[in-house]
């Protein structure tokens, strides 16, 4: 187990480095990153100067929203996603079989071999924003809410991570799984908005089928001191449990989804 540890970081060295052979193209990337990310938090500020409030929304409660949910996305998914996206093809042309019999855990191998450090123009741009909103909402301060705050970050990553995961292992069942990723970010985009702005129904499934609303909508409301629709006074709670247990049914659903594995040759 030593020795298997002792592999990850030096994993992680060789694609970092293999990712910044052409600085120049990997920081024009960044900063496509920061423009896009940033043409949609422009498009929302617009919107606010037409309506002024959005759901009972300001506009640093909603900049605010925007930066911890893609702060937390950025964390999650740099560990997971483009790792989980290329599993379908290491599945589909047989590669994942020469992966099962390495001496080492294969999720941790396709982790750690793949940490993404692209997502540095997301964070970059997320965590001005985050700092700036945190002050101009007002957020009432003190140990409990850093503690909530650090916490529900840490869940939402979780969240993140794990329902990267759960959609990515499903390919060793079905062989095909990212038209799934399609309805992941579908649902992603939602949860930059406030939860009470949509239907019931639709806020059901941000809390249960598909749990997104956990990223950011459920911890932001929380820390602001807004109703959660659905959850009422368990929201708190919610947050800071919801990161954990999902990453618990993600451990269970790859290690299902491997014993259903059947290999190339079927």
């Amino acid at each position: 187990m030593r020795h298997q540890l002792s592999i990850l970081p030096l994993l992680v060295r060789m694609y970092v480095k293999s990712q910044m052979e052409y600085r120049g193209a990997f920081w024009l990337d960044r900063l496509a990153q920061i423009l896009s990310y940033g043409a949609v938090l422009l498009g929302m500020w617009i919107l606010l100067q037409k309506f002024d409030l959005l759901g009972g929304w300001n506009w640093p409660e909603l900049a605010l929203l925007f930066s911890f949910q893609l702060l937390a996305y950025a964390l999650g998914a740099s560990v997971s996603f483009t790792q989980l996206r290329d599993l379908e093809d290491l599945v589909r042309l047989g590669t994942l079989d020469a992966l099962l019999t390495k001496p080492i855990n294969t999720w941790a191998y396709l982790i750690f071999s793949g940490l993404n450090v692209g997502y540095a123009g997301h964070i970059a741009l997320a965590i001005p924003v985050l700092i700036w909103a945190l002050m101009a909402a007002g957020v009432q301060w003190s140990l409990g809410t850093v503690l909530f705050f650090a916490g529900s970050l840490l869940s939402a990553t979780l969240v993140t991570g794990a329902v990267i995961t759960m959609i990515g292992a499903t390919a060793m069942i079905w062989v095909r799984s990212n038209h799934l990723f399609s309805i992941f970010f579908g649902f992603w985009e939602l949860t930059r908005y406030p939860i009470n702005i949509f239907p019931t129904g639709i806020q059901a499934v941000l809390l249960t089928v598909v749990p997104l609303g956990y990223i950011s909508a459920v911890p932001v409301a929380v820390l602001l001191g807004k109703p959660v629709p659905l959850l009422g006074d368990f929201a708190g709670l919610a947050a800071l449990l919801a990161g954990p247990i999902i990453a618990l049914l993600a451990v269970a659903h790859w290690r299902y989804a491997l014993s259903r594995y059947q290999g190339a040759g079927g």
